[in-house]
């Protein structure tokens, strides 16, 4: 969701070890970070900002759950009760042929409903802009970012100045 008319200071670090030590200076100064981009996943970043592990895994266990019950349900009453034949000597109600099926609905309606999920939750999807603070953190740079509404500006400049970044500022 973009926030319009907020202003931002922003500095650029070239490594993430620069960043985290930036972060974690941050945190002991209780400077307000508004938020923390990069071009890959840090590990040890979410510690440090204080940040819970994301539950899309349970909304994974939940979609893929509700696959295996489609697949399984699906298959017995196809066998059983719409389409009753015994062929290869088998029982109509055969749960190890069903394991394939089952296990290939488990994994497709946990993707998709993680994928669709995750757009959700993120704000994004087909005709949604998101303005974005410099066209580099996606390619090489580490971004800390904080809003000037909640911090003051002279001394974050100071402080990222302090910490090797790239100072910069900009109105989203």
């Amino acid at each position: 969701m973009a926030h319009h008319n907020k202003e931002v200071i922003y500095g650029l670090y070239d490594d993430e070890t620069d960043l985290m030590k930036a972060v974690k200076e941050a945190k002991e100064l209780h400077l307000e970070i508004m938020d923390v981009y990069t071009p890959f996943p840090v590990h040890g970043l979410d510690p440090i900002l204080g940040l819970a592990e994301s539950r899309l895994h349970i909304a994974g266990f939940v979609y893929g759950s509700i696959g295996t019950l489609t697949a399984f349900l699906g298959m017995t009453w196809v066998f059983t009760k719409d389409w009753p034949i015994i062929f290869g000597g088998k029982p109509m109600w055969s749960v190890p042929a069903f394991i394939p099926i089952t296990f290939e609905l488990t994994v497709l309606f946990a993707c998709v409903g993680m994928v669709i999920t995750f757009y959700i939750v993120c704000g994004l999807g087909p005709g949604v802009t998101n303005d974005y603070l410099d066209d580099r953190i996606t390619d090489d740079k580490f971004c800390l970012a904080f809003d000037t509404a909640e911090v003051d500006s002279a001394a974050v400049k100071s402080f990222l100045s302090k910490t090797g970044a790239e100072v910069n500022q900009k109105v989203l």
